[in-house]
C-alpha cells in the first residue's frame, strides 16, 4: 500500500454507486471533486460524515464540486444508507477493494 502524494494525479476511479449509478473520476477532470472514504455504513462516524457533507450539498453544488463517499459495502447496502438517513451524496461501493488499494486508504486496525 502506498499513499498518494501531495499534488499527483488521483488514481483511476471507476465504481458503481448507489441507485444502480456509475461514477468515473476521468469524466471529472478539471473540476472540483472531494472522494471521502469510510469504512462501513450506517456506523455512528460513517453516518455522521454523511450527514455532514450531505448538510453542505448546497454548498458543494455552488461551489460546482461532486462529492463521493466509498466504502466497501455492496450497492444495496449502500442504497438502504442512503434512503435511512437521506444523504445528499453519491456513494460509491467498493466491494472489491481495488480503489481502496490503490488509494491507499485500507489498512489494518492495529489492535
Amino acid at each position: 500500500m502506498s499513499q498518494i502524494a501531495e499534488n499527483t494525479p488521483a488514481p483511476a476511479l471507476t465504481i458503481p454507486t448507489d441507485g444502480n449509478g456509475h461514477f468515473d473520476l476521468s469524466a471529472h477532470k478539471g473540476q472540483k471533486v472531494v472522494v471521502y472514504f469510510y469504512p462501513k455504513a450506517d456506523t455512528p462516524g460513517c453516518t455522521t460524515e454523511g450527514l455532514d457533507f450531505s448538510a453542505l450539498s448546497a454548498q458543494f453544488a455552488a461551489a460546482r464540486t461532486t462529492v463521493i463517499g466509498i466504502s466497501r459495502d455492496t450497492v444495496a447496502k449502500l442504497d438502504r444508507f442512503k434512503a435511512k438517513h437521506d444523504l445528499k451524496i453519491i456513494l460509491g461501493s467498493d466491494e472489491n477493494g481495488t480503489v481502496t488499494e490503490a488509494w491507499g486508504v485500507w489498512i489494518m486496525k492495529k489492535l
